[in-house]
């Protein structure tokens, strides 16, 4: 069998994090990459990289999609360029309909179904028609905050409510994740931009909660979130963020999904760069009130960049063996992490 050919669109954070991984990797090959900034496009990705090319093939960077994702060019497109259903729609569309198959690091396509159900509707109508699948995925959503939660259900006999909470460090990601959790802004800037609906926050509460309901058979009748400043007394500085002293940090966001007018389901999720240098460390937790009850604890945190970038390398073959359509990761088999030649896992003959 060829080795699984993959694509990259996006060669930021994640998308040069992907291809350092897929790079170190046996039965899989990187043959595009799509970026548009002038900095990035018309270099080779390994110079990119500052990795020794060794025997993989030279992969220049293009700036123009539609010259490089032909039809059946690859076996999967990692899309790595947005967070929102909508703004990645166009991409995702232009990927599908050339019989690609696509994981997306989108937040809201872990579940479009709770916020944009015509488009996500509309997704699932083209990925059948071309023969392909979809999925949206990453640290999270896609596992610490909705699919571990899920898992964790399964062994009990009935459940009351769950609690998911991700005390996290923002210093891996690029600067579009910077701008979207307000770090660097002033109080006000980030008061005003939350009370005008500019303030992206964490993107994901809603999905998450749509997930879990969706897995455990509840229907969510209202759905609540909140965000409020971190407001930090240090200068802070990460790869892609600084904030000075009195300004913002990150964002301590909170979520409530309701099921017959009762709170269910609680996200809590303060995040921010350089969390340490103020003594907040971080760690994932899932607290299930039910029988038997569930108090699972992971600490430190799984690092936010590195789990996004494993999750969406290593959920590849499962997308490629999928049945047509938009996937979710509670329609998929469980991830986990490939340490032998990815070609072991294609359950499909690859064209």
């Amino acid at each position: 069998m060829r080795n699984v050919k993959v694509a990259i669109w996006g060669f930021g954070a994640m998308g040069s994090g992907m291809a350092r991984m897929l790079l170190k990797k046996k039965g899989v090959e990187i043959v595009g990459v799509c970026d548009t900034r002038p900095n990035i496009a018309g270099r080779e990705i390994h110079e990119i990289l500052g990795m020794e090319r060794r025997d993989h093939k030279a992969v220049i960077v293009q700036a123009d999609s539609e010259k490089l994702f032909t039809e059946r060019c690859c076996d999967v497109v990692l899309c790595a360029t947005d967070s929102f259903t909508k703004s990645a729609f166009p991409k995702l569309k232009f990927c599908l309909e050339k019989k690609l198959n696509v994981i997306s690091t989108a937040e809201e396509m872990s579940f479009p179904q709770a916020q944009n159900p015509e488009l996500a509707a509309e997704l699932d109508k083209i990925a059948k028609a071309n023969g392909v699948s979809i999925l949206g995925t990453g640290i999270n959503p896609g596992l610490i905050m909705d699919l571990l939660v899920i898992i964790m259900t399964g062994c009990m006999v009935d459940v009351e409510h769950l609690e998911a909470k991700r005390v996290n460090s923002l210093s891996p990601f690029g600067p579009t994740v910077m701008h979207e959790q307000g770090v660097g802004f002033t109080v006000d800037a980030f008061e005003k931009a939350v009370k005008d609906g500019t303030m992206a926050g964490h993107v994901g509460f809603h999905e998450s909660v749509g997930m879990i309901a969706k897995a455990l058979g509840w229907k969510v009748d209202k759905f609540e979130q909140q965000m409020k400043p971190i407001v930090t007394k240090v200068d802070r500085k990460s790869p892609h963020g600084f904030a000075k002293a009195g300004d913002v940090a990150g964002v301590n966001m909170t979520g409530q999904g309701y099921v017959d007018g009762t709170v269910k389901i609680d996200m809590i999720h303060p995040q921010q760069i350089e969390p340490e240098m103020e003594g907040t460390f971080t760690g994932d937790y899932v607290t299930i009130k039910g029988t038997p009850p569930i108090n699972l604890a992971n600490k430190p945190e799984v690092e936010g960049g590195l789990g996004t970038i494993a999750m969406c390398v290593n959920m590849i073959p499962q997308i490629i063996n999928a049945t047509p359509g938009l996937k979710t990761m509670i329609d998929l088999p469980v991830p986990h992490a490939i340490m032998g030649d990815f070609r072991d896992q294609i359950q499909v003959e690859l064209k």
